[in-house]
Formats: structure tokens, sequence, C-alpha cells
């Protein structure tokens, strides 16, 4: 990073939600033409096939890899292409954006670099995916930073200005001139609720609202639910399965005025195991990733609290986890309700035949994943809980647990397909087949040698 010159840059840590987990895919993107881009983007785009089509038989343009980002910058590339102009005043940049808001259909925050002109930073109209922006005084003048979550601007010692609006471009010219402007005929303010559940570090700040509160709004509702619906449970102990869940957990326990214990010690080199390729990977990392703390367990009737249950193969190893240390009787409470539906916004969720939730019901779950008591938060009291800290939102992307997508787009062939993508058998395959290239390009540098 240090041997890196200039003072304009951009970077990405996602992981891909939909094609290859390849190198290949790794962001940013570039393309040479126009003047040379690089993008960066966080979603997904619902019809990237239609868009990889039209940069075939239109612009001419083809794309290397199964990533959208790339066709995302491909299709902005394009637009710019059409001003004929060597050098791009600001209305030039929001013409473009206005006309990728018009063909790209999905949730994304993208950021794109453009050499000898500036980065333009753009959210979808319905402001599915995160993104601010934030400022810094410097002996330079003041320089701008964007970033899906405030926490990054904090980090870098920028203060955070505000939100990306959606629809709205920003602009910022390489010699440090701001320009924002709206890009989309009609725009709709619909965050990704799970962001809140899940994603987000804790110490952000989404769309004016603070995701720790969110969780802690959470932890009253549910806490209130269980006090309400699980009266004849005698709970000695509220135990959070950490990290996610814990300022949830925390203030169930003082709902129902029980003690707030750290029965488990997370294992911090162990990723998030919902995304992790392959059933066997997440077993053994869960058992990696959670050792139980047995004294907090023995004799006891136990509340374990999740943030969510996907898969539920982390839950019903904590189960047996805590049956193991020895808890009298294993209760299960969720901080969000069920997980029925796929992602199709840009969070690698499985595909809906691996989501334990989806055609069952509570008992059934609750079965399968060997606890003695489980209960859901409501969507409601979910939607309540976060749109507390900040009433101008009154809609939240909600289609993991209702199966409504707001882009309005999405029918069950789509579903099918990203099903095809996203099942562990194809995961597998494509595992496979890589490492077979990896193996192919070794042999080849060693026979170079």
């Amino acid at each position: 990073m240090k041997r890196l010159q200039g003072n304009i840059g951009i970077g990405h840590v996602r992981y891909p939600t939909a094609g290859s987990s390849s190198s290949a895919e790794a962001q940013p993107f570039y393309v040479n033409s126009p003047f040379g881009i690089a993008l960066a983007h966080n979603g997904n785009l619902t019809n990237a096939e239609d868009l990889k089509e039209l940069l075939f038989s239109q612009a001419r343009r083809h794309v290397n890899t199964t990533s959208d980002s790339e066709i995302l910058l491909n299709i902005l590339a394009h637009q710019l292409c059409k001003s004929g102009k060597l050098k791009l005043e600001a209305e030039d940049m929001f013409s473009a954006i206005s006309n990728v808001n018009e063909l790209v259909v999905g949730g994304y925050a993208s950021i794109a670099m453009i050499i000898g002109h500036g980065i333009v930073a753009f959210r979808d109209p319905n402001g599915i995916r995160p993104l601010v922006y934030g400022k810094r005084e410097t002996e330079n003048g003041v320089e701008y930073m964007f970033a899906s979550e405030s926490v990054a601007l904090k980090a870098d010692g920028f203060e955070f200005v505000r939100d990306v609006e959606p629809g709205e471009a920003i602009y910022v010219t390489e010699d440090g001139q701001l320009f924002s402007q709206m890009c989309a005929a009609k725009t709709k303010h619909a965050p990704c609720i799970f962001e809140f559940v899940y994603f987000a570090r804790p110490d952000s700040v989404i769309d004016k609202m603070s995701v720790y509160a969110t969780r802690v709004n959470m932890g009253t509702k549910l806490g209130e639910k269980i006090a309400r619906e699980w009266a004849d449970k005698d709970i000695d102990v509220v135990i959070p399965i950490p990290e996610t869940s814990c300022d949830v957990a925390l203030e169930i326990a003082r709902v129902l005025d029980k003690p707030y214990r750290q029965g488990f010690v997370k294992n911090r080199y162990i990723g998030r195991t919902f995304i992790m390729p392959g059933q066997e990977m997440r077993k053994k990392s869960v058992r990696r990733k959670l050792n139980a703390i047995d004294r907090e367990f023995e004799g006891k009737n136990v509340l374990l609290v999740d943030d969510s249950i996907v898969r539920g193969t982390t839950s019903a190893q904590i189960v047996e986890m805590a049956r193991e240390a020895g808890a009298k009787n294993v209760y299960f409470a969720s901080a969000a309700p069920e997980v029925r539906f796929p992602n199709v916004y840009g969070i690698d969720m499985p595909s809906a035949a691996e989501l334990i939730a989806h055609g069952r019901e509570v008992d059934d779950i609750n079965e399968s994943i060997g606890s003695d008591g489980l209960i859901y938060q409501s969507i409601e009291d979910l939607i309540a809980a976060v749109s507390q800290e900040n009433p101008s939102v009154t809609e939240f992307e909600t289609s993991v647990f209702d199966g409504q997508y707001i882009t309005g787009d999405i029918n069950q062939e789509y579903l099918n397909r990203i099903d095809a993508l996203r099942n562990d058998s194809a995961k597998s395959t494509r595992e496979k087949a890589m490492s077979a290239s990896l193996e192919l390009h070794n042999q080849d540098e060693s026979e170079g040698e």
C-alpha cells in the first residue's frame, strides 16, 4: 500500500455473491476505454444477463468474468463514451450515471475512479446497499472519502458528512471540487434490513440509524415477546452466540431480569460460517470458532440468543455443544424472523432448498436444531426496532423473510438460476475446476523453469 503513488484510490473487501470466488473476480475491476476506469461495487445486479447481452450487441464489449461488477463497469464506460468528449464535465458524469440507473436493476453502491477526472460514487434508486461519504481538512485542502459504513470514515480520520441518497451520484474532481445530483427519475428509500441484523458493525450509522441502537431495540422487542409467550419456561441464564447477538442478548436479559453470561469464547480467526462453501467446512468451522465455558451451562436452563438462523448448521451444533457442556434445557431465540428466501441484492444467502426455514414451520425447525424451544422475532417487531432510530425510513428490503423483492423483477425462473449457482454442489464443482486450473498453472510454471 505504501508503495502506491498518487492521491486518489479505491479498494474493496467484498466476497462474491454470485459467480466465482476466484482471484480473477477480485475488485476493483478495470477497463481502459474511455480514459481508464476502475470500479468497486457492493451489491448485485438482478438483470446482469440482459446487460451482458446488451454490452456485446450494442457496445461491442466483451465481459471476461462471471462478476456483475465487471458488467456494471462496462455499462458505465459505455455511457461515458457517449459524451464524445476528451474532458468530461460534472453534467456529463451525471448524465452517464442517469443512463446507468435507467438500464441497471438491483442493489448497488458503487465507486468509480476515472483517470484524468476523479471519483464518482452512486447508489441504487432504492437505497438497498449503504454508501456514505466524509471529509477532512488538511494542509493541502479538503479530502473526501466514500465507504459502505460510517465507521470506516472515522477510522481514517474523516468527519462523516452524510449518506449518499438513493439514486444520487457524487462526483469529486482531481482538484477536490465536489458536485452532487439526483440521477434517477424515481427513487425509494428501502435499505436492506439484514445490514442491521448481521452485516454492519455496531458502531456504524446507516441512513441516520445507529446499528448498535437498532440491535438493542431488537433485544427489547424479542425480550417482551419471550416474556409473553414463554412465561412457563424457567430460564436461568441468557447466553449470546458471539458476537453480533451480544447487544440483543444483553437487552433480553434486562427485560427478563435474568443473568447475562458469555458462555462461548469465539476464535476470531475463523470467518463467518454461513457464507462458507460446503457443509463439511461449515461443520468443522463451528467447532473451531466457538468453545463453551462449561460452568455457565452445567445444570441450567439456558436461553441461547443468535442474530439469525440461516442454514441451521451452526444452530444445531451450538445446541449440541451447550448440552455437552451440561445444560439442563436449551432454548433458542433468533433476533431475526425466519430466513425463508434467498437474497438477490448482494448477500450470499444459500439456495432456498438449503435454508432451514424454507417451507418449514417453527416446530419443525426446533426439532431439526435439537432445542427444547425456539422463538423468532416477528417481522413487524424487527421493522419497528430499526425504524425507531429514524422514523422517516418507512420501508425496508426484507425479501429474505417475506419473499417480496423490492425491484419487482424477480420471478421463479431467476430464483432457480441463482439456486443453481449458489447450492453447495455447484460451489463444489467450481472449487474443483479452480483447483484444476491452479494445478495446470503451477505445472506450466515449473516446466518453464
